[in-house]
C-alpha cells in the first residue's frame, strides 16, 4: 500500500530564471513561472513564505536540478505584481466561453453565525470573475476585483486574456452582462453574445441616421 504518498517533480525545461530584457537596470532573477510555482506550493501546503524557500529548495535537490529557490524577500515583493499564467488547451474549432463571477469572503464569520446572530459588519469580500471553455471546462480567463466592481466592467479585460489569433465563437453570460458595452466588446471579437435580458430590461432606443439628398 502506498496510501498517503505524494510525488512532486519539476520539468527541467521550465524557464526558472528570468530572461535578460536587454535594457539598462537590474533584471529580475526569477521568471514568473518560478514565482508562481512557489506560491502554488505555499497555498497547497499552507506554508509561510519563509518556509516555502526551504521546502522548494529541498524539492529541487530531490529532482537533481541546479536551481536555487527564491528567497523570502523576492517572493514577498513579486507576489504583489505577478501575472498568473494558466495552462490550457487551445481551441481548434472556435471557443465557446462561459462567463460568471463568485464571491470570496476573506474577513468575517461564516454563514451559520450570520444566520444565528445577525449580519457581521466586518465581513469583507472579493469577486472572482472567471471565463471557462464550455468544451474542456478549462479556465481561460480570470480576474480578482473588489466587490463593488460589476461583472460587466471586467468582461473586456477577460476577453483580452484570450489570444487574438484564437477564434471566439460565442460568449455565454447571465443578465448581469446585459449592457451595450458588453455586447460591443463581444462583437469586437467577432463572437456571438448569448445574454438573457435583465428582469427590468427595456428595449434600447434605435439610433436613426437621416441623410439629406
Amino acid at each position: 500500500m502506498s496510501r498517503g504518498n505524494i510525488a512532486i517533480w519539476f520539468d527541467p525545461a521550465t524557464q526558472w530564471y528570468a530572461p535578460s530584457k536587454g535594457k539598462q537596470g537590474r533584471n529580475q532573477t526569477y521568471s514568473d513561472a518560478a514565482i508562481q510555482c512557489c506560491l502554488m506550493i505555499k497555498s497547497l501546503f499552507r506554508l509561510s513564505l519563509r518556509m516555502v524557500t526551504g521546502f522548494v529548495q529541498s524539492l529541487i535537490k530531490l529532482c537533481g536540478l541546479n536551481w536555487i529557490a527564491p528567497d523570502y524577500t523576492t517572493l514577498c515583493r513579486r507576489q504583489k505584481h505577478i501575472d498568473i499564467v494558466i495552462s490550457y488547451q487551445k481551441s481548434s474549432d472556435g471557443l465557446h466561453l462561459l462567463m460568471d463571477s463568485t464571491g470570496m469572503k476573506f474577513l468575517g464569520e461564516g454563514e451559520w453565525k450570520r444566520k444565528k446572530h445577525g449580519p457581521e459588519y466586518r465581513r469583507q469580500w472579493r469577486k472572482l470573475h472567471i471565463g471557462i471553455d464550455a468544451k474542456t471546462l478549462q479556465i481561460r480567463a480570470v480576474q480578482l476585483t473588489t466587490n463593488n466592481v460589476s461583472d460587466s466592467q471586467v468582461l473586456g479585460d477577460l476577453l483580452n486574456q484570450i489570444p487574438q489569433d484564437e477564434q471566439i465563437n460565442s460568449v455565454y453570460t447571465d443578465g448581469a452582462y446585459d449592457t451595450k458595452q458588453c455586447r460591443q466588446v463581444i462583437a469586437d471579437r467577432q463572437a456571438h453574445a448569448v445574454i438573457p435580458p435583465r428582469k427590468n430590461a427595456k428595449p434600447w432606443a434605435l439610433l436613426h441616421k437621416y441623410v439629406s439628398i
